[in-house]
């Protein structure tokens, strides 16, 4: 359910579970780590779904036998934190729960009129993943960060976009060659060029 594909510098890896809106299973959360790592040496990474939603957060039956507390979602948005290349999620549509944490964790965001994002911890009794709140204010300023985390709302794309929360919004038959564009410079690069650039911030 979990996809890999390293070509030339980059690394797609894309979820597969578009029947289920990519809603993530252990397993899943697993496979990504693992993914991720099999990417460390690439010059670029792309994080991308198919179907209509990038993820609907945590599968409902595997949260509340628990994944919803389990350490894997800050393992990944860990490891994709400590990506030395240029990581971009491609949100091909709506990213909710627990999924904002990977997506949070990349250097770019870029989605489609149809995306939108809410993390509805306060609905769900749970506090979200320990890294998120930091980096959602960097990106939004924490007013925006609470009406997401705290009162609960949905944000659209055109909202993310002018919070900072998207970078830009496609058409989705563009999203993918748009990611790989911008990653054209990273991957061209000298060695260790990008993650210097990235320790300047």
């Amino acid at each position: 359910m979990i996809n890999l594909d390293i070509n030339g510098g980059l690394s797609v890896i894309t979820l597969r579970r578009a029947d289920k809106a990519n809603a993530l299973t252990e397993e899943m959360l697993a496979a990504l780590c693992k993914a991720v790592r099999e990417s460390m040496d690439t010059r670029a990474m792309i994080l991308t779904g198919e179907g209509k939603v990038f993820s609907a957060g945590a599968d409902l039956e595997a949260a509340r036998a628990g994944l919803a507390v389990s350490g894997l979602w800050e393992e990944l948005s860990g490891l994709i934190a400590d990506y030395r290349g240029l990581s971009i999620a491609a949100l091909n549509g709506t990213c909710a729960g627990g999924a904002m944490g990977m997506v949070l964790a990349c250097d770019l965001r870029i989605g489609v009129e149809t995306t939108k994002f809410f993390y509805p911890v306060m609905k769900l009794g749970f506090l979200p993943q320990p890294s998120d709140p930091k980096r959602l204010q960097d990106l939004v300023g924490p007013s925006h960060a609470r009406m997401i985390l705290i009162a609960g709302q949905k944000i659209t794309a055109q909202e993310a976009l002018v919070w900072g929360l998207l970078d830009r919004i496609v058409l989705p038959e563009e999203l993918l060659d748009t990611a790989r564009a911008m990653s054209a410079d990273a991957i061209a690069a000298p060695d260790g060029l990008c993650g210097g650039i990235k320790d300047l911030f």
